[in-house]
């Protein structure tokens, strides 16, 4: 079991204030109103490009729902989006995907785009293109970075690009990306594009290509919707669901110092009941970026083939899959052993004068810190092996 030195915290402005002075109630108050900022991040990624460039089949599949399935981006060989359309992402309707209309329309040109989609509101801009990117691609660029915002290159529609290759020549699969991706870098430096990204993707094929590595594009936004990017980035490999681990296990020290607040409030009962309510929010959420709630692993099975029951049985997380009560936490939290034991002695020693509120507080803070980072552990193993079943 790793200790919570392990962690790396962020500061609360306050928090530690706060507890030096004994105030445990207003330290408490602090890291819920931290916590629950965090949760109501919103992130508003634009996804544009030229009409039939496969916009909206690039939405469908990070949302992870297929072309098909209802509250899909329509699709089709013609300009389907004819006005600015909000996609929420269903793991977390704060994230919106927005399919704008293709750039260059009667109804959009490329002069006036970028006020009549509304731009102030997006945190970054996916251009998207299915052939070579053209002068309005790089148009639009150079307006959204006189106005400081950033903007990626998505070339969609690879896999197409990859078997015409291979219908015509011998010539291997990594020769012909770098090829194509050698191709749109000079292309748009030709076009006064310094530096391009350019991300090559299919959208049928997520975990192949280039799809993974806009987890990168995080470095560029603030911390707090760095991680709402990359809590809603599906599962494509094992280094997109090691990261979220990473970040999520940086929350354990918050919520282990929020229980121990908690726990010094010398009301019997009081801590484990708050122990639990926090708990329990804190793993739906574990579970929901992990990607191994019901609803997700079901849109996994319909996209991947690989049936829901297939891949439920791989995973050994009594949180997993389910909706998470306060018994079920309970169950799942009495799978630490002697984790029960040290609440049993953190409600007795709380009423021990002046002593007793130290050792309960440090007792409520080691056992809330093992039992999330013992759920995270187990659900991040679980992904990697549904990740493993469903690529299979």
């Amino acid at each position: 079991m790793e200790d919570p030195d392990d962690s790396c915290p962020e500061e609360i402005p306050g928090v530690k204030e706060a507890l030096k002075n004994n105030d445990t109630a207003g330290a408490a108050k602090r890291i819920k109103e931290y916590l629950e900022k965090q949760t109501n991040v919103s992130l508003n990624i634009a996804i544009t490009g030229e009409s039939g460039a496969g916009k909206s089949t690039f939405i469908n599949a990070f949302r992870g729902i297929k072309n098909r399935d209802e509250g899909a981006a329509p699709t089709g060989v013609t300009e389907t989006t004819s006005e600015v359309t909000p996609y929420p992402h269903p793991d977390n309707p704060n994230v919106t995907l927005w399919d704008l209309p293709g750039i260059g329309t009667k109804d959009f040109p490329a002069r006036k785009y970028l006020k009549l989609v509304g731009f102030d509101k997006y945190d970054f801009f996916l251009i998207i293109s299915d052939t070579r990117f053209r002068e309005n691609d790089v148009k639009l660029a150079q307006k959204i970075k006189k106005m400081k915002k950033n903007f990626y290159f998505v070339r969609s529609k690879i896999d197409n690009d990859i078997r015409a290759e291979e219908s015509v020549s011998d010539s291997s699969k990594e020769k012909t990306l770098t090829k194509i991706r050698d191709d749109c870098i000079q292309r748009l430096k030709d076009l006064g594009i310094e530096s391009p990204r350019v991300f090559l993707m299919s959208s049928f094929q997520l975990h192949k290509f280039d799809f993974s590595l806009l987890q990168t594009l995080e470095r560029e936004l603030p911390k707090d919707k760095r991680d709402t990017l990359l809590y809603v980035m599906p599962n494509v490999n094992p280094d997109v669901i090691s990261k979220k681990k990473k970040a999520l296990k940086v929350h354990l020290y918050l919520l282990a110092t929020l229980s121990a607040a908690a726990a010094a409030v010398p009301v019997p009962g009081l801590s484990v009941a708050v122990d639990v309510a926090v708990l329990i929010g804190a793993v739906t959420h574990f579970v929901h970026a992990f990607g191994l709630d019901v609803q997700s692993l079901k849109r996994l099975a319909i996209r991947t083939a690989v049936s829901y029951t297939e891949l439920r049985d791989v995973i050994i997380s009594p949180v997993a899959a389910k909706e998470i009560t306060k018994e079920l936490f309970l169950k799942a939290f009495a799978q630490l052993g002697g984790a029960a034991g040290l609440i049993g002695a953190e409600e007795v020693s709380r009423f021990i004068p002046i002593v007793g509120i130290p050792v309960a507080m440090s007792l409520s803070f080691v056992t809330t810190y093992r039992v999330l980072n013992f759920i995270l552990n187990q659900l991040a193993e679980d992904a990697q092996k549904v990740l493993k079943k469903a690529l299979v």
